[in-house]
């Protein structure tokens, strides 16, 4: 039993030398931050024109340039690069007209045209359609109405 005890002593000694323990030395990650902040403030949603699409129609937008006139603007996917307008007030027709893109479908063309059509009664609003003739009928397709004012 001595020499167990011996032994057991030996090995304890002997397994726990006394090594220098390696550190690794702490590397500050905090960064300062200043103590005030700056705030970029955004222009509000509504100074960004509104842009109108459907099947045939994408990208369109409607500048008001004067008391009356208005720029349009946008792509259009139409049958022989040609597509139609009306400007409405609700009960009539005030104005017609007949506009070409840049390029025809399938491409997607550019156009730009602009109108002047005032109200004829003060309470009503003027409605822009732009719609595709169809080639069969003459029929109105893809039509998209725009509120003008």
């Amino acid at each position: 039993m001595r020499y167990n005890i011996l032994l057991s002593l030996i090995l304890f000694v002997a397994c726990n030398r006394h090594e220098p323990i390696k550190t690794e030395a702490n590397v500050d990650t905090l960064k300062t931050v200043p103590e005030t902040l700056h705030v970029t403030k955004q222009e509000p949603e509504a100074d960004l024109p509104k842009t109108y699409s459907n099947e045939r129609f994408k990208d369109v937008t409607v500048e008001r340039t004067g008391q009356d006139t208005f720029i349009v603007r946008g792509k259009a996917q139409v049958f022989e690069a040609a597509f139609s307008w009306i400007v409405e007030d609700g009960h009539e027709e005030l104005m017609k007209g007949f506009q070409m893109t840049d390029a025809g479908a399938p491409e997607w063309g550019k156009f730009e045209f602009s109108i002047t059509v005032p109200k004829k009664q003060s309470n009503s609003t003027l409605t822009l359609i732009l719609f595709e003739s169809s080639p069969k009928d003459g029929s109105r397709q893809y039509e998209l109405p725009i509120t003008l004012y």
